[in-house]
């Protein structure tokens, strides 16, 4: 069972990407000019179609982060997709709060559990 303040945490990190990804699909073009110049030569298609893809991926992520299902891959690819924003965006008025964020999904992903190994069977004796 989940404690309250991990429960909350996942719950306001999930919200927050589904209504990201939500306010995306309003205006894919405006988010698309958030990319910096060099990482838009590196896009094999338009940014607006990029945007819209992050919008969907951003929120299913967001409505994954709010479930139990395999916790710990959710809180993996929440860290690197905020990476990557911050990334190819860089740090101003806007991104600024996704350091803050990439930190709780990376302490998520630290108490999270990942599934365990098996250990391998022995050999049976005669």
């Amino acid at each position: 069972m989940e404690t309250t303040p991990k429960y909350i945490l996942k719950f306001g990190i999930g919200i927050t990407f589904f209504v990201t990804g939500f306010l995306i699909l309003l205006n894919p073009e405006g988010w698309a000019l958030m990319i910096k110049p060099w990482a838009l030569e590196l896009l094999p298609v338009p940014a607006v179609s990029v945007m819209v893809t992050t919008a969907y991926f951003d929120m299913l992520l967001g409505i994954w982060l709010m479930i139990e299902w395999k916790s710990w891959i959710s809180y993996a690819l929440a860290s690197l997709h905020l990476a990557m924003v911050l990334a190819v965006s860089g740090i101003d008025e806007v991104t600024y709060r996704d350091i803050g964020l990439l930190a709780a999904t990376l302490a998520l992903l630290i108490s999270g559990k990942l599934p365990a190994k098996k250990k391998p069977e022995p050999f049976p004796t005669a």
